[in-house]
């Protein structure tokens, strides 16, 4: 079983309350061979929502938003509502949205707010793969 963000299947639940529809994902989902989840919105975080951008101070990570404000724990809740998600219903791989401060894997915004990228991971992907579920993009899957 697959998770897939719920933004790559067209649920408009990014941060501007737009999707990234991959209709090759949304096949997956409707074959139920995957379900769909959206970190952020089980963080109970709105649609739309300000920008947020992962930033590291003192070796700690922090998501903050555009305007300067923390929203670190609820993006710590949403990454481990997801785990417990995927556990309960045997999920093996995600395919995450790319960049993201909750999906990004391999490459995610700067914390500049300048759209530069830099290596890392988003809090669900790092949660998902340090628990043994294989995390990709849905710029670097393969089915």
């Amino acid at each position: 079983m697959y998770l897939v963000s719920s933004c790559l299947i067209g649920i408009n639940c990014r941060y501007n309350g737009t999707s990234s529809t991959n209709e090759r994902l949304r096949t997956l989902v409707k074959e139920g061979k995957a379900m769909a989840l959206c970190p952020e919105l089980l963080a109970n975080l709105p649609i739309p929502r300000e920008s947020c951008e992962i930033t590291q101070r003192g070796g700690q990570r922090y998501v903050l938003g555009k305007s300067g404000k923390d929203y670190t724990q609820a993006f710590v809740d949403g990454a481990a509502k997801t785990l417990d998600k995927c556990r309960l219903a045997g999920v093996t791989k995600a395919i995450l949205q790319s960049r993201s401060p909750s999906c990004g894997f391999g490459k995610i915004y700067d914390g500049t707010f300048t759209g530069q990228l830099m290596p890392g991971n988003g809090l669900t992907a790092e949660l998902l793969s340090a628990n043994g579920i294989e995390v990709y993009t849905e710029a670097d899957w393969i089915e």
